[in-house]
């Protein structure tokens, strides 16, 4: 089996292909195609949930990532040893069904196209609602550290410690911890009422410019380092990411976040919702 070709960076949700292998998964049955238009789940940054959908004509009830080594072992998702395009190894979209198929067969691969629509409204909010953030917190920095495209210090970056992605909307956790401190940044009287007024005022602007979106796609693998590009008022922000988006802002309808504080004050949650 070579590396899985896709195609769902240009936001297809349907294709034809040929089953060349297959994978157990539990009791189930994991179909491997050399072409497909679904989005897998990341062993390594497992943000963006598996689209859903069927493969010939049977339902696709989980679509994780698999990765075949040189000696032919292909493991799947928390059970890869290696990092996500390490050379030597084959990457591949596994298609788990309850019903198993024939290697060889052509099949239909359909996305579905309402859930892939509300997870791209999703992450693209995600991104943006980051971009806000870090801006929205820039005062609070005390020393230099990296900055994001639009000139401000990357607090997403430099904080996260998770980030899921659902319909319509993201959950975010970032750490206030000793470590961030001591990178220059205070969270002393932070007021997350006061931040998320900030932030959602930025993103009631950003989604009324109707601002274009897109991926740099630099190859079909699986694993290719694409990069999320938004051409904002402020100027071109860009993130790396491997999910899938909307093509402007204004498809997201209005984009709003809620933070909160954790009791103990050593986290920061961001809930992202808009309104595609």
């Amino acid at each position: 089996m070579k590396s899985t070709v896709v195609t769902f960076p240009s936001g297809r949700v349907a294709g034809r292909s040929e089953i060349v292998g297959t994978v157990p998964v539990g009791d189930r049955h994991g179909l491997v195609v050399a072409e497909t238009p679904f989005h897998p789940l990341d062993h390594t940054w497992p943000d963006q949930p598996a689209d859903r959908g069927a493969i010939g004509g049977v339902p696709v009830v989980d679509c994780v990532t698999g990765a075949r080594s040189g000696s032919g072992e292909v493991l799947l998702g928390e059970a890869i040893p290696v990092r996500r395009g390490t050379e030597g190894w084959e990457w591949l979209v596994v298609h788990v069904t309850e019903t198993p198929l024939p290697v060889g067969a052509e099949v239909e691969l359909e996305v579905d196209a309402a859930f892939r629509r509300a997870l791209s409204a999703g992450h693209t909010s995600c991104h943006l609602a980051a971009l806000a953030l870090n801006a929205a917190l820039a005062r609070r920095w005390r020393k230099e550290v990296a900055r994001d495209r639009l000139g401000h210090p990357d607090f997403d970056q430099a904080a996260i410690t998770s980030s899921r992605i659902a319909e319509y909307g993201s959950v975010d956790v970032y750490r206030l911890g000793k470590s961030l401190r001591k990178k220059g940044f205070s969270a002393d009287d932070l007021d997350p009422a006061q931040v998320a007024r900030e932030v959602n005022d930025r993103l009631k602007d950003w989604v009324a410019a109707d601002a274009p979106v897109w991926l740099d796609v630099p190859g079909p693998g699986l694993t290719a380092r694409r990069t999320w590009h938004c051409a904002l008022p402020e100027g071109e922000a860009s993130i790396p990411c491997g999910g899938t988006h909307v093509a402007r802002t204004a498809e997201l309808g209005r984009v709003e976040v809620a933070l909160m504080l954790s009791p103990e004050e050593s986290t920061l949650t961001m809930h992202t919702t808009c309104a595609a």
